[in-house]
């Protein structure tokens, strides 16, 4: 499985690790100097989400975490809402009672 998001197609990106070693000017030092750089990779955050797709079916994909806040994914739902049953229940108060009289 690659590792890029679904939704925006985010990969991971190249770039260095730089090592330094010192105490920086403005913290009372001489500077810090680098002492090496390596090649490293930047991997986006994803996450595996339930989603429901356009169509209603629900699947399990990855995306990226930037995805899932901006609400690109709609994910799947879990459980029905609760609800609270409804009870017919009789009218009371000064209009009610001119009806039954009559």
């Amino acid at each position: 499985m690659a590792w890029v998001c679904e939704i925006c197609g985010k990969k991971a990106s190249r770039g260095n690790q730089v090592e330094t070693r010192g105490k920086a000017k403005y913290l009372g030092g001489v500077g810090t100097k680098i002492t090496g750089i390596t090649r490293r990779e930047f991997k986006p955050n994803l996450q595996t989400v339930r989603a429901t797709l356009p169509n209603g079916a629900h699947k399990a994909i990855r995306v990226c975490t930037q995805c899932i806040r901006s609400g690109s994914v709609r994910k799947a739902q879990k459980q029905a809402p609760f609800k609270l049953p409804v009870v017919a229940t009789p009218k009371t108060g000064p209009v009610a009672k001119t009806v039954a009289k009559k």
